[in-house]
């Protein structure tokens, strides 16, 4: 018996802070202003896999729908490819965070010269101090190395730090400390 008068005793809480929720008023949470702004932000956004979509933003709503061929109806997507794979140790000075000034010139050489419509940044680690701290460690050299690419007038579409989830040689091996780049033709 005194279960049940528990659980009913929830339900009327709960059924008030609803009723009470619904009948308030209160705007979204992501609603700052009631303000249209109106200005509307255009793009093209690149998604991961390489497929372009166009967005439409007013503050209030955004819309976005896929790049399509006009003769064939199917999604225009950029081929991917990895054109850039280079170590830690040579674009980062010693804290690992950094970037050295021959690594800085190197990006910017780089994004000089490459002709891709966009980039994914991805930075791993050997795995040395644990888990965490080289997931930040990446994440970090990630938005170093992304910070150069737009300076440089490149679009990004990630950076992405992986920590040492993907390793390229036997865990602590110095070959796992790389950036690689991948672009979008």
């Amino acid at each position: 018996m005194r279960f049940s008068s528990l659980w009913a005793l929830q339900r009327s809480i709960v059924a008030l802070v609803l009723m009470f929720g619904l009948l308030s008023g209160l705007p979204a949470a992501a609603q700052t202003s009631d303000q249209p702004s109106g200005k509307i932000d255009w793009g093209l956004w690149i998604d991961g896999d390489g497929c372009m979509h166009w967005y439409a933003d007013g503050g209030f709503e955004g819309y976005m729908v896929p790049r399509r061929n006009p003769k064939t109806g199917r999604a225009v997507c950029l081929k991917r490819h990895a054109c850039f794979v280079e170590s830690s140790d040579s674009l980062f000075g010693a804290d690992g965070v950094t970037l050295s000034r021959a690594g800085e010139a190197d990006l910017r050489a780089f994004f000089a010269e490459e002709d891709a419509q966009a980039y994914t940044i991805y930075a791993h680690s050997d795995g040395a101090g644990g888990k965490a701290a080289a997931e930040r460690l990446t994440q970090a050299q990630a938005s170093a190395v992304a910070g150069v690419a737009k300076a440089s007038g490149a679009q990004v579409v990630e950076a992405i730090g992986g920590g040492a989830r993907y390793p390229k040689a036997a865990k602590g091996s110095a070959a796992n400390r790389r950036v690689e780049l991948v672009c979008y033709q």
